[in-house]
């Protein structure tokens, strides 16, 4: 569905938060005489039966489309539809904000006109609101909600990685998945795929892609910079980063100093301070196994972590194998995934660590104050969503913050 089409169209905005609002002011002054109305769960429980009352939808991300019932699209389809410049498209399950930021910040840096929009920056239509042209470049997270039914494709789309994620929404590993590929459907021969080698599936869908597929590769050696990210994970997303830069006309020498003053997103393996001689890092944005994994590898010594959320079915057992390779001897497991977690760990009768079992943030730091050796680091990292205890990962995160440097203090 094009934009055109929705002129004198009766259009209801499913879920308004910043994007639907974004959405209702982008329509209003493309179609000043417009009949637009919105609605989302928070307004009203039986906001999806006001559908029937209206020729089209525009849904927000979060809401499946399984459960629209007339003709719909979305604000990212019309933000690809409408948007006049270079778009490059981020991806991935782990990674896409500092991936995204990071090459906003290089292109940023160098004097080009760039825009970082969607779920990190401005909400992409209130951009297209202003004066930009063809020259301007728009960098833009994709997850998979929104590459579940998207029309178009990036100039440039980059896949940082590829393993389980949102089963609650797809439904299944294969859903996801192909959700995710999505994003280099609509490719044409002058467009780029940046892709991670590492993943077979993201080598195979390279090989089957009509535009041109670059790997990661790292452009400038990485050991010469002190680049203020920690982690292997991060260095590939750095390597994407440069991958994706490396198409446009910047210098080495900018790039380089554009890596030095880069500023880490905050919940993202962020150093909230030393108190008591114990080092407190603030992973909050770590939802999956796998990213705690990343985490826990790239810091060193740790003594005491914090886990569980939001029950989504993963599987914790290779996690918890490298908590026991890692000796952590002190553990806070919050509802509901940490019952499972639990599990896994009672199945270990050589390694027995002090375990909290909590749903309160100020005890589990109390414990961590407690507990944690001095000169060690206490890492939150839960390797499960919040939802079960926390609005989202950044209340969690400043929750954390805050009694930590609180206890400092008592």
């Amino acid at each position: 569905m094009k934009l055109k089409d929705l002129k004198n169209k009766r259009i209801l905005i499913l879920g308004y938060g910043k994007e639907g609002k974004a959405t209702e002011a982008f329509l209003k002054k493309a179609f000043p005489s417009i009949l637009v109305d919105h609605t989302d769960k928070k307004m009203e429980s039986a906001y999806l039966e006001r559908q029937k009352e209206y020729d089209v939808v525009i849904k927000t991300p979060g809401i499946p489309k399984k459960f629209i019932t007339v003709p719909y699209t979305t604000a990212t389809n019309l933000f690809f539809e409408s948007c006049p410049g270079v778009i490059i498209g981020v991806t991935g399950s782990k990674g896409k904000s500092t991936t995204s930021t990071l090459i906003y910040h290089i292109l940023k840096s160098s004097g080009k006109p760039v825009h970082l929009v969607g779920n990190i920056g401005n909400p992409a239509l209130l951009e297209l609101m202003l004066p930009r042209g063809k020259d301007d470049i728009f960098v833009i997270e994709l997850s998979s909600y929104q590459l579940d039914d998207i029309a178009y494709s990036p100039h440039i789309s980059v896949m940082l990685n590829l393993f389980p994620e949102h089963m609650d929404y797809h439904g299944d590993v294969s859903t996801y998945f192909e959700s995710k590929k999505n994003i280099i459907k609509q490719s044409k021969e002058n467009d780029f795929f940046i892709y991670n080698p590492q993943y077979e599936d993201l080598v195979q869908l390279a090989k089957n892609t009509y535009c041109r597929a670059i790997p990661f590769t790292e452009l400038i050696p990485l050991s010469d910079n002190k680049i203020p990210l920690l982690g292997e994970h991060n260095r590939t997303n750095i390597k994407a980063a440069l991958t994706v830069v490396s198409l446009f006309d910047i210098s080495e020498e900018s790039i380089k100093k554009s890596l030095l003053t880069f500023k880490p997103l905050r919940h993202r393996l962020e150093n909230i301070g030393t108190y008591r001689e114990i080092t407190f890092y603030d992973d909050a944005i770590s939802t999956t196994p796998q990213s705690t994994i990343a985490a826990i590898k790239s810091l060193s010594p740790i003594d005491t972590i914090f886990l569980g959320g939001e029950d989504r079915g993963y599987d914790f057992s290779t996690l918890v194998d490298e908590i026991i390779k890692m000796r952590i001897s002190n553990i806070v497991l919050f509802p509901n995934s940490g019952l499972k977690i639990l599990s896994f760990l009672k199945k270990q009768t050589a390694y027995q660590p002090r375990i909290l079992e909590t749903s309160d943030m100020k005890e589990a730091v109390r414990f961590a104050y407690l507990h944690t050796k001095p000169h060690t680091i206490c890492l939150l990292s839960t390797a499960s969503p919040s939802y079960s205890v926390w609005k989202n990962f950044e209340e969690k995160g400043d929750l954390f913050t805050l009694y930590a440097s609180k206890y400092e203090k008592s």
